[in-house]
């Protein structure tokens, strides 16, 4: 059993990696002032939130820095790294929904990336990707964040229709977790 803290204060995430992870006894950090989302990928977020994680956090736990992003190709990869600030919580299924207004190119994707530091500091990298496109409206009740109003390729029906059972098995972030534990 692998003790981790994901260096976040989003509990939708820590549920969803929880699932991902089921050897991982992972918990939220419990820190308030953590480093500003500055980095120019989202490597660089990810790993700035597991090192900060590594300093403020309990020595002898792994820390888990997680960034993700959705990219629509009409907006030129917008919101991409903005994506949680874009537009507020509540409000970025139907801002993305308004951009995209008599647009008919509809592709996007969904990215994650987890860096996992060991005790040691030992770096660990999984990179997810989920490719899809955006709904003409928001459809759906579970799911957060852009979930109502992405489609993967494949499905007919939202992350936020195909609910969180689905999401748990298939997400950007189950991905990078799959990705980071066969890196590990």
């Amino acid at each position: 059993m692998v003790r981790a803290r994901l260096c976040s204060q989003n509990a939708h995430k820590l549920e969803e990696l929880r699932a991902a992870l089921p050897d991982w006894e992972l918990q939220l950090l419990d820190a308030d002032d953590y480093p500003p989302e500055d980095g120019e990928t989202y490597d660089e977020n990810a790993r700035g939130k597991a090192l900060y994680g590594h300093l403020v956090g309990p020595a002898d736990e792994w820390m888990l820095g997680e960034d993700s992003g959705i990219e629509s190709e009409a907006l030129a990869g917008a919101p991409g790294l903005k994506s949680a600030r874009w537009a507020p919580a509540s409000q970025q299924a139907e801002a993305l929904v308004e951009r995209l207004a008599g647009e008919s190119n509809r592709r996007a994707r969904m990215i994650a990336v987890l860096v996992a530091l060991a005790p040691d500091g030992t770096e660990t990298v999984g990179v997810g990707v989920l490719d899809g496109t955006i709904a003409d409206e928001p459809r759906g009740e579970g799911g957060f964040g852009y979930d109502p109003v992405f489609i993967p390729n494949g499905e007919q029906q939202t992350v936020a229709e195909l609910g969180d059972e689905w999401k748990r098995a298939n997400s950007h972030r189950a991905r990078a977790a799959a990705a980071l534990l066969a890196v590990s």
